[in-house]
């Protein structure tokens, strides 16, 4: 049976660090990553200025049916197509990419252990924790930078609703994490711990 694991934290926290320190410890095509990112639900049928006041950090923003219906497919050995979300465009892409079973299953994303159906189907549940300003700097430059965002428009999605979803959402499901990793990447006792975690659970596969 494949091992499980949750990585959640607010947006900017390191979750991507840890994910590609897991991908390192297990080594290649043995992990099957499904980031919540592309489970954004479809609202391509809406207006461009009506998709971008969309608020992304709500649970209600996300297609939770289908993330838990593909991580139970994965879960009985079959692929999935997983979809593809466009950060410009506010909106799913026509093409899917094929995610293959895999002795290691990671749901990444600032809400994967919010659904208490994802939760019961993890082994691990790791929580990504950082500072507040520390996340907003990163986030600030990766919108910029990856997604074509303006300073005040990043300023103003954070004020509106990525700060408040944060207390009101992300945040209290740190109470549900078997591991809190302080620091994000860059936490190497923490990760070491991981480490030994997810290779104890391959080598008794």
């Amino acid at each position: 049976m494949p091992f499980v694991l949750g990585i959640a934290g607010g947006s900017g926290s390191g979750k991507s660090t840890v994910v590609a320190r897991v991908e390192a410890i297990v080594g290649p095509g043995r992990l099957a990553l499904l980031p919540m990112d592309n489970y954004y639900k479809d609202l391509g049928h809406l207006p461009l200025a009506e998709r971008a006041k969309t608020n992304y950090d709500h649970p209600d923003a996300f297609d939770l049916d289908l993330l838990v219906r593909h991580l139970d497919d994965l879960l009985a050995g079959k692929p999935v197509a997983m979809p593809q979300y466009s950060f410009v465009e506010h909106a799913r892409l026509p093409k899917t990419k094929r995610v293959e079973p895999a002795p290691v299953i990671v749901v990444e994303g600032i809400l994967a252990l919010y659904d208490p159906r994802l939760r019961e189907r993890m082994d691990l549940k790791v929580y990504v924790d950082a500072d507040p300003d520390v996340r907003f700097i990163r986030r600030l430059r990766r919108d910029i930078a990856e997604r074509g965002r303006t300073v005040d428009s990043v300023i103003e999605q954070y004020l509106s609703s990525v700060r408040p979803m944060h207390l009101a959402f992300v945040e209290p499901t740190k109470r549900y994490a078997d591991l809190i990793v302080p620091g994000g990447g860059m936490n190497t006792p923490a990760l070491e711990v991981l480490a030994s975690r997810l290779l104890g659970a391959l080598e008794a596969a």
